[in-house]
């Protein structure tokens, strides 16, 4: 669906009527038309679903052409189902990737798309149900991936929960350990749980956020999180340096995905994105090249320990 800036093309019928076309999606991106706010109101049950999101975030990546950056590596990506982890997912298979996702249960449907969506690349798509919160998981996770794949290359770390509160009396101890034993202790069981079966030239990538470097007055709990990301993220890499294996974060700011339609009522959720400098929030194929540079040791191979921020037109010093 496009937004509301984007133009219309009119071509005519044999009878002479005139009709309306939308630009197709790489049409957007050559124009830089993303889909911008307000967006319908809309709010759903946790955990969402990518399917009943509009307009439906991009990820696609039409304009993105792979060069076999990552030919025959095996990735694991935990929320994988939609959002950045199906962009993710897309584009690791058009760069020669076999891809091992991690999502919950109730997101089964995403979780087959971005199946198909990996196998119109040419690349197999590992299913794998479940809780990054539970270690035993992680573990098992991690051990499925490669039983079915022969090894494992590259970790992405990108399963998130978040809940605004007002304040933080409204934060309740159950939310607050939920959004940690997802956030960072999900991260740490993943690592640990794949570092026997990373070699050298293997990567890490872990998903932050600019709420991490800045905070965020209503999402306490999620901000701490990030910026517990991107310390884990440094401390690992110059743990891991001398196995040569890198560390490294995306840091994005608002990015069009189900979490933000879970998160907050519809008339909220209708202007995400609209006080970054471009109007708009991130889709999440404009967010997924960063996650293949990190991955590819031909574009970082002297990279390790960087948290690298997306915040369409913002700069920071942090």
């Amino acid at each position: 669906m496009a937004g509301k800036n984007s133009s219309r093309k009119q071509t005519s019928r044999k009878d002479g009527a005139k009709v309306h076309q939308f630009p197709s999606a790489q049409e957007r991106a050559e124009r830089q038309q993303q889909p911008r706010p307000p967006f319908p109101p809309q709010h759903q049950e946790r955990p969402g679903l990518e399917s009943k999101v509009q307009p439906r975030p991009e990820y696609q990546a039409p304009l993105y052409k792979g060069s076999e950056k990552l030919k025959d590596k095996v990735a694991l990506i935990t929320g994988g189902d939609s959002g950045i982890g199906r962009a993710v997912a897309v584009l690791y298979a058009r760069e020669g990737a076999d891809v091992a996702l991690v999502y919950l249960r109730e997101e089964q449907s995403d979780a087959e798309e971005t199946r198909r969506a990996v196998q119109q690349e040419g690349r197999q798509a590992l299913l794998l149900p479940g809780d990054v919160t539970d270690p035993d998981f992680c573990r098992e996770a991690v051990e499925t991936t490669v039983e079915e794949f022969g090894k494992l290359d590259i970790l992405v770390n990108n399963a998130a929960f978040q809940q605004h509160q007002e304040g933080l009396e409204e934060i309740s101890e159950e939310q607050w350990d939920r959004t940690f034993r997802t956030n960072i202790y999900g991260y740490f069981h993943m690592a640990k749980a794949a570092l026997p079966y990373l070699r050298p030239g293997s990567a890490i990538v872990n998903c932050g956020s600019i709420t991490g470097l800045r905070g965020s007055k209503q999402l306490l709990d999620y901000a701490s999180t990030k910026g517990a990301i991107h310390a884990f993220t440094k401390s690992l890499a110059q743990n891991l340096v001398e196995r040569r294996i890198r560390v490294n974060c995306v840091a994005p700011g608002p990015v069009w995905t189900p979490l933000n339609i879970v998160d907050q009522p519809p008339q909220k959720a209708a202007k995400h994105g609209e006080k970054a400098p471009m109007e708009r929030p991130a889709q999440p194929e404009e967010v997924a090249p960063a996650f293949v540079f990190f991955a590819s040791a031909a574009d970082s191979s002297y990279i390790t320990g960087e948290v690298l921020t997306l915040l369409g037109g913002e700069t920071t010093a942090a």
